[in-house]
């Protein structure tokens, strides 16, 4: 009797051991091949107070993208042309897996970024086919506040 009761115990312990077998092996995912684009599309926003650099392919998908605040610059210096540049060289290094060459330039906002930023680039050894300003104008927007009574 004792062998009887080995022989049923041992498929219900064979069946724990195949459930846990189950949940470690996982099937593996496809790696991603990154794509080789040459043209590429380059969305600055220079505002006031931050600049953020963005590449994308020709279809609108973001490959790369880096703002002042990723590159570590804090409050005012975020605004400054040379936080524009730096952006740009950082954004430069993860684009360049990508093998972009050429790119067109979409600029969008008042500030002082904007020009630096087209400049890192052309020294960054890109061929600019094409500078084109976003920047939303308002035709004659929304009703002004009140006059402020004191």
């Amino acid at each position: 009797m004792p062998e009887e009761q080995k022989t049923i115990e041992q498929p219900a312990a064979e069946k724990k051991e195949e459930k846990k077998a189950d949940k470690k092996v996982k099937p593996r995912k496809k790696k991603k091949s990154k794509k080789f684009v040459t043209r590429a599309i380059v969305n600055i926003q220079a505002t006031y107070n931050n600049t953020i650099v963005s590449f994308s392919d020709p279809e609108g998908n973001v490959l790369a993208q880096s703002s002042a605040g990723q590159c570590g610059f804090s409050g005012p210096k975020k605004a400054t042309p040379y936080a524009a540049g730096v952006i740009v060289k950082s954004v430069v290094e993860r684009i360049q897996d990508y093998g972009v060459k050429e790119v067109d330039v979409r600029l969008r906002g008042v500030g002082s970024g904007r020009e630096a930023a087209i400049r890192a680039l052309n020294a960054q050894g890109y061929n600019i086919l094409s500078i084109k300003d976003i920047t939303p104008v308002p035709h004659n927007g929304p009703r002004p506040p009140k006059v402020r009574r004191v």
